[in-house]
């Protein structure tokens, strides 16, 4: 894996970043011999193959195969790129990006976003315990009438704005923050001094409304939402754009998704009230869009958490408009998308709350291809050729990027339809299927479905030879550290990255640092498995293990050696010169393989 990042830094990080400590993050690890073990986060499993090597900071499953440092479990565990996991890590281990390392003015940018998610944690909990008090008992009871439990509301941390100008920003400034931050934040709004050069003037942002945190997925509470309590305009009032908040990178819930492992997909709704009223009913994997139309990063983020999103939109005419778009910006990132059907035009927090979490299991999803001909038929008086004639036109846009089989399965809904034969509908689509399509032409921007789920972290390992065993036993001995390196030679090796990862690890290169080196997934499992420390007491037995390898690959060398020479022998005129030296070069070999017996 290419890397733009500097060799000694990347050791720096990674030794700072302690995979068991890591990883114990995530997973639930216990101890076990040399290595930690623990249940796989990347696949199904009940007993314990997931393997977390302290010496060598690695970590494997015998189980999925899925194997790496801790720089490639933050990318498979958080579904983020190599320079954002590089970013993560380096955040939490407090240490500045390459380029940041000569930057006076990091540390103090570091500090001040610390002390605004700090604000906003007070804040948070300041409007959470204000909701079970007098001054909080409008945004209860709006809360209660909307069915939500206490379990819930403690769950999502929902609070409370009570109904006076300056009761939050009192108690942050007594807690130590200044004007400046909050503003900064989005908690207090600041006017200017009076005429006559008096304190400055401010109020706080959300006021009588029920509270809605807005919390990341590595649990900093970013932003707010705030819902009126009466008649007061917006209804909804959600945080502006701040230094820690950008409403377009993060949707509402991503603290829970994290969460929620092996979802086969997330469900994306409008509404906090949506995601709150879901995740009450038992809906896994719920979130929502932060008052922006879903975006291209958004979208990005979802692919992290599930291989597929389904929408759940308000049944009205501007959520279902915003389905379009959505399915759009979801198949231009390669995510499969369908579509949530809600009946009599309900929204999925009036939905559930009708037909429960049983009538919601039974919702349709539909495919993006069926939800984009419904749309298409409700614009066209299918009672009239015409209408009929443009309504195939704009379906042959909409079934062209299909396979054959999705093609047939919505041909004969077509024939059904609008009445014309296969044979021309066919040719329609296969006319549109020849030309070098525009994405404008269709009727939703970009048509092409793109199936392109997360692969199955689950990989097979190819059948290996004793001697090839033996071979990455030895150099999983070797990346221990406890035998002497001149016991093994690079001749003992015979392909050429079992060579390359030996030249490396002589050279000084550490395990670790290895798994940076390997282009793709499958090499990059093997070298996890290869690298990890071999089951070993001391190291006395593993000085014994690698001896007994090295036995394995020389006399396996020299019987190779020696086929080859009778081979060549065999296929020899017996009068050739060149034949005695090649026997006893033969007879020589046999002698080595004698006192290897």
């Amino acid at each position: 894996m290419a890397s733009r990042f500097p060799a000694p830094w990347l050791d720096d990080l990674r030794s700072r970043s302690d995979i068991v400590q890591v990883i114990s993050g995530y997973v639930e690890l216990k101890k076990s011999g040399r290595k930690y073990w623990g249940l796989c986060p990347f696949h199904g499993e009940k007993t314990a193959s997931f393997s977390v090597d302290a010496e060598q900071q690695l970590f494997y499953c015998f189980g999925c195969k899925t194997g790496g440092n801790v720089i490639t479990f933050i990318m498979e565990i958080e579904r983020c790129s190599y320079h954002e996991a590089v970013e993560l890590l380096a955040d939490r281990a407090h240490i500045p990006m390459p380029e940041m390392v000569n930057d006076d003015d990091w540390e103090r940018r570091r500090t001040r976003r610390e002390r605004l998610l700090g604000a906003n944690r007070e804040a948070a909990k300041f409007y959470h315990e204000m909701l079970f008090r007098p001054e909080g008992a409008a945004s209860l009871a709006y809360l209660r009438k909307r069915g939500l439990s206490d379990s819930v509301i403690r769950k999502f941390g929902l609070g409370a704005a009570p109904d006076q100008w300056t009761a939050l920003t009192d108690h942050l400034i007594s807690s130590g923050y200044t004007l400046d931050e909050l503003s900064s934040v989005g908690l207090t709004i600041l006017k200017p001094p009076d005429e006559k050069g008096g304190k400055q003037r401010y109020f706080d942002m959300f006021r009588n409304r029920a509270i809605f945190p807005i919390i990341d997925m590595y649990k900093n509470v970013i932003a707010f939402g705030g819902r009126s309590l009466g008649k007061e305009l917006p209804k909804y009032m959600n945080s502006s754009d701040t230094p820690v908040f950008n409403k377009r990178k993060g949707v509402y819930a991503a603290n829970l998704l994290r969460q929620q492992r092996h979802l086969d997909h997330v469900i994306l709704v409008e509404g906090y009230m949506d995601v709150v009223s879901l995740t009450q009913f038992g809906v896994d994997g719920v979130c929502a869009t932060l008052g922006t139309s879903l975006t291209n990063e958004q979208a990005r983020l979802l692919r992290r958490f599930a291989p597929e999103v389904y929408l759940g939109y308000d049944g009205d005419s501007a959520g279902q408009h915003a389905i379009l778009r959505g399915l759009d910006i979801l198949e231009a990132e390669g995510i499969p998308a369908k579509v949530l059907d809600f009946p009599d035009g309900l929204d999925p927090d009036e939905f559930i709350r009708r037909d429960g979490a049983e009538g919601f299991a039974k919702l349709p999803a539909l495919p993006a291809a069926a939800y984009r001909l419904r749309r298409l038929k409700e614009s066209f008086d299918l009672s009239q050729d015409e209408g009929k004639m443009n309504y195939v036109r704009k379906a042959a846009f909409v079934l062209a990027p299909l396979d054959p089989v999705g093609q047939e399965t919505y041909i004969k809904t077509l024939m059904l339809e609008t009445g014309f034969p296969y044979d021309a509908l066919r040719k329609q689509i296969d006319s549109v299927s020849k030309k070098d399509d525009n994405p404008s032409s269709g009727p939703s921007g970009d048509l092409q479905e793109k199936h392109t789920p997360r692969p199955s972290p689950r990989r097979s390992e190819p059948t290996v030879s004793p001697e090839e065993t033996a071979q990455e036993i030895l150099l999983g001995l070797l990346a221990t550290g406890q035998i002497p390196k001149d016991m093994v030679e690079e001749k003992d090796f015979e392909e050429d990255e079992l060579k390359s990862l030996y030249v490396a690890l002589v050279s000084g290169s550490s395990p670790a640092s290895l798994l940076d080196l390997a282009p793709d997934d499958e090499t990059r499992s093997r070298y996890s498995r290869i690298l990890m420390s071999p089951v070993a007491e001391s190291t006395d037995q593993m000085i014994s293990m690698a001896t007994q390898c090295l036995g394995r690959i020389r006399k396996a060398s020299c019987q190779k050696q020696y086929a080859a020479l009778m081979h060549q022998i065999q296929s020899m005129d017996p009068k050739d010169p060149a034949v005695p030296s090649l026997l006893r070069d033969a007879q020589e070999i046999q002698r080595k393989l004698d006192r290897m017996n």
